[in-house]
C-alpha cells in the first residue's frame, strides 16, 4: 500500500468513525478485509436508483474500493425501460410481475441495459474508481415460458469467471441483469432473480439491495431497523400493513438466507447510507439475517453455565462473581441458541429484576439483542433494572421504559409499574443491589 493509499485509508477511518465509534469501525473493517475479495459483498442496484440517487450510489462505491473492499454490483433499469418502451410504442405487459419481451422489446432492452450499465461504470471512473462493465457472460438462462413471456429467462448457471478477473484486477465488476441461453440468445433476466442466483452461487457475507424507501417500512411508515426470521418472521407476515410488494420482498429474502451461511445477512438501505448501514452497529435501514432460536429456562441446570459465564464475562468484560448462580433467584433466562445473546431475570421482593442484558461484540449490529428483548418482552409484563451513568445501551432503554429516576452511580429504569410506592421499592432495590461483576476489567486480571 502506497503513502498516498495509506492517506486515504486513514481519512476513510476518521470519517467512519464520525458515524459510530472507532471499536466498531475496526471491528467490521477487520471482518470484512479477512474474507475473500468474492465473498465481502453483492449489491444489487434499482433502475430508481440509477435514474434518482446516481451521484450518492458512486460516493458510496468509490468509497468502499477506497477502504480496501470490492462490492459486486448487479442493476436493473425497470423505470429507463419503461420510458424507452414507450418512446418505441411498445406497450408494456407484465404476467406474474415479469415483463412480457417479444423481439422487438428486446433490442430497446439491450440498448437500455448497456447504456445504463456504461452510465454508471463511467460515472465511477469519473470518481477515480476502478470498474468493470460486464453486460454478458456471466448469467446462463433458459425460457420461463416462451409462448407467454417471451424472451424472458431465468437464470439457470452462473458463470463466475468475468467477475473473478475484474476482482483480480481490483476493479468493482459492474453486472447487467441479461441472460443468455446456451445458443447464444440474450434474454431478459429479472434484475432481483439475477442477484439471487448470484448470490447464492458467491454466498458472500453481505447482501445489500439500494432503493429509495431506504428499508422496509413497518404500519407507520417507519423504517424497520433489523428483522431476526427466526423469531419474528410469522408474526410480521400476519400483520395487516404488509403490502403485497414488501410480503414477495421478505419471502424472497428468507428464502435467500435459509439457503446461505448463518453468517450472511441483507441489508436493504439507501445510496448514501450504504457505509453507515455496513460499518456500524445502529446501521441506517434494514438488516435482515435468519438469526437464531430463543432458548428459554427458568432453573440453571436447564442451561450452559459454563457458557453462559463466558458470554457476560465476554460482553461485559469483567468477572462475573464466582458464586453467581448460587445465590442469584432466577426467574427466567433468555439465550439464544449460540449462547450470543443472553437476557437474565431474576425474583426479588420489589419484582422482576433484569439482571444482565448481554450481547457478543460479534453479534452487535445484527438485531439479535432486540429480538432476544422482544421474546422476554412478550413474556414479562413488569420489569425494573439498572444501567451505569454513560452505558451506550442506555438510549434503547429510555425507548423500551416507562420511566427512568436518576440516581448518582446508577439510572434506574421500569415498566408496567404504576403505582409510587411499587416504583419506590425498585428504585430502593437498585439503590441497595449488591454487584454481581468485579470492577476490574478482564485484561488485567491474572
Amino acid at each position: 500500500m502506497n503513502i498516498h493509499d495509506l492517506q486515504t485509508r486513514q481519512t476513510i477511518i476518521r470519517l467512519l468513525s464520525s458515524m459510530g465509534s472507532a471499536k466498531e469501525v475496526s471491528q467490521y473493517l477487520k471482518r470484512f478485509s479477512q474474507l475473500d475479495a468474492a465473498r465481502f459483498a453483492v449489491v444489487k442496484v434499482g433502475g430508481a436508483v440509477l435514474r434518482d440517487d446516481l451521484p450518492a450510489l458512486v460516493s458510496s462505491l468509490a468509497f468502499l474500493q477506497d477502504v480496501g473492499l470490492t462490492p459486486i454490483v448487479v442493476h436493473g433499469a425497470g423505470p429507463q425501460l419503461d420510458a424507452e418502451l414507450a418512446a418505441a410504442g411498445i406497450d408494456k405487459r407484465t404476467v406474474d410481475g415479469l415483463r412480457v419481451t417479444s423481439a422487438e422489446a428486446l433490442a430497446v432492452v439491450r440498448r437500455v441495459f448497456h447504456a445504463q450499465n456504461l452510465a454508471l461504470v463511467e460515472a465511477l471512473q469519473a470518481e477515480d474508481a476502478r470498474a468493470t462493465s460486464i453486460v454478458t457472460g456471466v448469467f446462463e438462462a433458459g425460457y420461463v415460458d416462451q409462448a407467454t413471456l417471451g424472451l424472458v429467462g431465468n437464470v439457470q448457471r452462473v458463470q463466475l469467471a468475468p467477475i473473478h478477473a475484474a476482482l483480480k484486477a481490483g476493479s468493482i465488476p459492474v453486472i447487467a441483469s441479461l441472460g443468455e441461453t446456451a445458443g447464444g440468445q440474450i434474454l431478459n433476466v429479472n434484475a432481483d432473480f439475477a442477484a439471487n442466483a448470484l448470490v447464492r452461487e458467491l454466498q458472500p457475507y453481505k447482501i445489500v439491495f439500494l432503493t429509495g424507501t431506504g428499508g422496509l417500512l413497518d404500519g407507520e411508515g417507519t423504517v424497520i431497523d433489523s428483522i431476526n426470521l427466526t423469531t419474528e418472521y410469522d408474526g410480521l407476515m400476519a400483520q395487516p400493513w404488509i403490502d403485497g410488494g414488501m410480503r414477495l420482498k421478505l419471502e424472497q429474502v428468507k428464502q435467500l438466507l435459509d439457503g446461505l451461511p448463518p453468517s450472511s445477512s441483507v441489508s436493504i438501505t439507501r445510496p448514501v447510507e450504504l457505509a453507515k448501514e455496513l460499518f456500524t452497529h445502529k446501521g441506517s435501514g434494514t438488516l435482515v439475517r435468519r438469526g437464531e432460536r430463543v432458548l428459554q429456562a427458568e432453573a440453571w441446570d436447564q442451561l450452559d453455565l459454563p457458557r453462559l459465564r463466558t458470554l457476560v464475562e465476554s460482553a461485559f468484560g469483567r468477572r462475573l462473581a464466582a458464586d453467581y448462580f448460587e445465590r442469584t433467584r432466577l426467574h427466567r433466562a433468555y439465550v439464544s441458541e449460540h449462547y450470543r445473546t443472553a437476557i437474565i431475570l431474576t425474583r426479588e421482593d420489589a419484582g422482576i429484576y433484569l439482571d444482565k442484558f448481554a450481547v457478543l461484540d460479534e453479534a452487535q449490529g445484527e438485531g439479535l439483542g432486540r429480538a432476544v428483548w422482544q421474546v422476554m418482552r412478550e413474556r414479562t409484563p413488569r420489569l425494573f433494572w439498572r444501567s451505569r451513568r454513560g452505558n451506550p445501551v442506555n438510549p434503547f432503554y429510555f425507548a423500551e421504559c416507562d420511566g427512568c429516576l436518576k440516581q448518582p452511580r446508577w439510572k434506574v429504569f421500569w415498566y408496567g409499574f404504576e403505582a409510587l410506592a411499587d416504583i419506590a421499592a425498585c428504585v430502593e432495590h437498585c439503590e441497595h443491589r449488591p454487584a454481581t461483576l468485579e470492577e476490574r476489567a478482564l485484561e488485567n486480571l491474572p
